[in-house]
């Protein structure tokens, strides 16, 4: 398959059984991956990806690593078919992924630190709970009024944490900000809002309080150069090199995910047709939104990779 992007979920996406049908389709990532990622962890990822329920999987600290596990299989099984992409992209935690694909990062330094990212920010929430919720209708700049005018009259950090697509915008901060921007925004006409059960209010400032310990977990870690290309999500444009890549993973906690821009520059470089490389199809629906006539495959479960080797594309 020629001209692809690759993307890859974030937290959000993860659901009960994810990878079960990969393992049993494909018995070697069950030794290559889950395993290992048992041994690494010192807990059951794979049972909690393959068994858990839904309420199981909310935790961060459980969510972000087996969103994560999933996709890097899902990676490995398009590999094994011969689709490769031309260009990668991950959505808030799916940048790890992204990583990984991109060879910039070793998949098992990569499920270290996603794990600690969850733990730190699952911290975050004790200290200061919050929420998220999508806001869906009014264009960004609204929302971002709407944010600042709640902020401004109660003194409590509520900010746009997702651009995801042209109408839909992701709140996050402390929970009572939260709902009051919802209730503002239901008043002057969005046409729907739904509240995230996300264990952290990501990508808003509180989690400036974790930049520096995380910081120094990326530190440990070598980053390699990018043996394709790889845009981040936070600036929506391209990861030259691996201290570059180091940059962006601690700047992601607090920074806002401008994912309409990143699919937008990907089509701007010729790109029309996308994999959605792990569990859900929630990036599938971003790219239509924002991209109308481009062609997403969403490939989180093997019936779904049948399906995309069979398209003509994938001759």
């Amino acid at each position: 398959m020629q001209n692809i992007a690759f993307l890859f979920p974030g937290q959000g996406s993860q659901r009960p059984g994810m990878g079960k049908d990969l393992v049993a389709r494909h018995p070697e990532l069950a030794d290559r991956y889950y395993r290992p990622a048992d041994d690494i962890l010192g807990f059951g990822l794979s049972r909690l990806c393959w068994e858990g329920t839904a309420e199981d999987l909310v935790p961060t600290e459980i969510t972000q690593p087996a969103v994560f596990l999933t996709s890097v299989a899902v990676l490995h099984v398009l590999h094994g078919h011969g689709i490769t992409p031309s260009v990668v992209a991950g959505h808030s935690l799916g940048e790890y992924a992204a990583l990984v694909a991109a060879g910039v990062l070793d998949w098992r330094d990569a499920l270290r630190l996603v794990r600690r990212r969850g733990e730190l920010m699952a911290q975050v929430n004790e200290r200061t709970p919050g929420a998220m919720a999508a806001v869906i209708g009014p264009a960004a700049e609204q929302v971002e009024r709407i944010c600042a005018e709640v902020a401004g009259r109660t003194g409590a950090v509520v900010e746009v944490a997702n651009y995801n697509d042209p109408a839909q915008h992701v709140v996050s901060g402390e929970r009572d900000a939260v709902r009051e921007v919802v209730a503002v925004a239901r008043a002057l006409g969005a046409e729907r809002t739904v509240a995230l059960g996300v264990g952290a209010p990501f990508h808003c400032r509180l989690m400036a309080a974790v930049e520096e310990e995380f910081g120094a977990e990326l530190d440990r870690v070598e980053f390699r150069e990018p043996r394709v290309p790889v845009l981040s999500a936070v600036t929506a444009g391209p990861v030259r090199d691996g201290a570059e890549a180091r940059r962006v993973l601690r700047r992601q906690l607090a920074g806002a995910v401008r994912w309409a821009d990143t699919l937008r520059a990907i089509a701007a470089s010729g790109t029309d047709t996308f994999v959605e490389a792990g569990p859900g199809r929630a990036l599938s629906g971003f790219v239509r939104a924002t991209l109308p006539g481009a062609v997403c495959h969403p490939a989180g479960q093997a019936r779904r990779i049948d399906r995309l080797v069979a398209a003509p594309a994938a001759a």
